[in-house]
């Protein structure tokens, strides 16, 4: 009955999850927010104060959002550090982010530096336009 016991004060307690899900890679938290979106040509610079969110994916990119388009930014230098837990620092000398700029990354807990990305061309991505049925 003991056993019985602690392994019910286990589940209560979260130690053990019947419908536990698998963590998502990066890659694959980055296919399921594109679903039903397709690529465009990649571009140098988005318009920032068009940006409404940003969002990191672990390890593998940057999404901006700016409503009717997901910009994916794949930085050059850094990806590896990427953590969704980051609070991204952009010091920007005009009204654009482009792929020559660096975005530093803060400690969302205890604000230290954990490092920065040097950012690439953003690929935009956009809604696939469903044709109306006749």
């Amino acid at each position: 009955m003991g056993l019985a016991l602690a392994a019910g004060a286990m589940v209560l307690a979260g130690g053990v999850s019947a419908e536990a899900k698998p963590r998502l890679t990066g890659e694959q938290q980055l296919a399921k927010l594109l679903e039903g979106r397709v690529a465009g040509e990649p571009v140098d610079c988005i318009y920032n104060p068009a940006v409404s969110s940003a969002r990191v994916i672990n390890k593998t990119a940057i999404v901006y959002d700016t409503g009717s388009t997901l910009y994916v930014q794949r930085p050059k230098t850094g990806a590896e550090t990427l953590d969704d837990d980051d609070i991204l620092v952009t010091r920007l000398t005009g009204s654009q982010l482009c792929s020559v700029d660096t975005v530093q990354l803060r400690d969302r807990v205890g604000g230290f530096w954990r490092g920065f990305v040097g950012l690439d061309k953003f690929v935009p991505y956009k809604k696939v336009k469903v044709a109306a049925a006749q």
